[in-house]
């Protein structure tokens, strides 16, 4: 009888590691990528995630904040387009089951971290392809540009974060150069898709990485580290095929214009145009905010009144996920926000001092996760696309069913794959 729980156990753990193997693997590949996994999950959950399990007091936050997200965003959405309003809200209420599922059959790591290499390296390869022989002015894979680059260069950061996980390995040299041309990939795809937004947030997410590695190595390690990335940098910069140098002179530019009162409808200006319209509405209502189309009709009425420019009418977003939030749903939808973005923040943080890297590696990864989309929403909506949202609901309870459930079972052995 024993025998027989033990196998099934784990015949659906492998099912639940080979869906998050997909996860990764396909998120920008293909065209939906980012769902396949996850619609994977979702279906387990529905067949083995019905037992009852222990919550542990964080787990249960990090329900909190998904099950708030999703009912207070979905519910004011839903004021303004019926049901559809909840379509996007939803998948993170979906991600709670997953998470139980998770926290009972934690996917194998090395399945985790093969899938987010796979899915850097492709991403950056597709990237290239794109941009370097199809042409095209910045590439874009299967989504719109931005979410496409931003989204490589978090794979590439996550495959950093399992470094630690892969450096006690039996095959030590192979999972480390998998992980290390995952991260180089990722970043790249970035670089290709043109997108400049995701880098702000680069010295934060390397005090993070050096938060949960960096005391560990010797000084010459680190000076050799700095000194490999500001050679990559610097290369990417003056290389014309990148693009990355003629982008950073126009937003130089773009900012000069609009701070001695000249153009107004360059990239940032635009931006900057949007944000200062959406403040004055944010004036007005806030507590619940306008709501989307009421969002839209206000912009277009402060153009008309000469108050913003006229091009802002042609989005009906601010392009900043904090001030479109506020604009929209007012300090209920902005708190809701900050709850979804904080408590992975507060629960992973105390992992990034573990003494197992098999365990800190996901508590890296799982910090880093918030971090990197706090710096994606300064520019970007970023949970207004399903690719933001489906990769940000169902990775976190991912990698905080895997953090928690290693945590209970104090992993101790250094050659084992999680």
């Amino acid at each position: 009888m024993l025998s027989h729980l033990a196998s099934r156990e784990e015949r659906v753990r492998c099912f639940i590691s080979g869906a998050v193997f997909l996860l990764g693997a396909l998120a920008l590949v293909v065209p939906s990528g980012y769902s396949i996994g996850a619609a994977l999950l979702v279906l387990a959950s529905a067949v083995w995630g019905r037992s009852v399990f222990p919550l542990s007091a964080q787990d249960r936050w990090i329900i909190v904040a998904l099950v708030t997200y999703g009912v207070v965003v979905g519910g004011l959405s839903m004021l303004d387009h019926g049901s559809k309003g909840f379509d996007r809200p939803v998948r993170f209420l979906l991600a709670v089951p997953v998470l139980l599922l998770v926290l009972r059959f934690p996917p194998r790591q090395a399945w985790l971290w093969a899938g987010l290499a796979i899915g850097a390296i492709g991403a950056g390869s597709w990237g290239m392809w794109q941009k370097l022989v199809e042409g095209a002015e910045r590439a874009d894979g299967h989504l719109q540009v931005i979410q496409f680059g931003n989204l490589s260069m978090l794979m590439g950061v996550l495959c950093l974060a399992g470094l630690g996980w892969a450096v006690v390995q039996r095959q030590r040299a192979l999972w480390v150069v998998l992980l290390l041309l995952g991260a180089l990939l990722g970043m790249v795809g970035s670089l290709m898709s043109g997108s400049r937004g995701g880098w702000i947030g680069l010295p934060v997410i390397a005090f993070v990485l050096y938060r949960g590695y960096g005391r560990q190595l010797a000084t010459s390690v680190k000076l050799i580290a700095v000194g490999v990335m500001l050679t990559i940098v610097t290369t990417v910069y003056l290389l014309p095929q990148t693009g990355v140098q003629p982008r950073i002179q126009a937003a130089v530019n773009d900012i000069s214009l609009y701070v001695s009162g000249g153009e107004r409808n360059t990239s940032l200006g635009l931006r900057f145009e949007m944000w200062r319209g959406a403040a004055q509405l944010i004036s007005e209502r806030p507590l619940l905010g306008w709501g989307e189309t009421g969002y839209y009709e206000g912009q277009v009425a402060l153009a008309e009144q000469g108050a913003v420019t006229q091009m802002v009418t042609e989005f009906d977003h601010a392009h900043n996920e904090f001030i479109d939030v506020l604009a929209k749903q007012g300090l209920v939808g902005l708190a809701a926000l900050l709850l979804l973005y904080m408590v992975p923040l507060k629960v992973f943080a105390p992992g990034l001092l573990h003494p197992d890297l098999h365990v800190r590696a996901l508590a890296v990864a799982g910090t880093l996760l918030p971090v990197a989309y706090i710096d994606f929403g300064l520019s970007q909506t970023f949970l207004a696309h399903n690719s933001g949202a489906m990769f940000y609901a169902f990775w976190l309870v991912v990698l905080w069913g895997s953090y928690s459930a290693s945590c209970r079972k104090h992993i101790t052995k250094p050659n084992a794959d999680g």
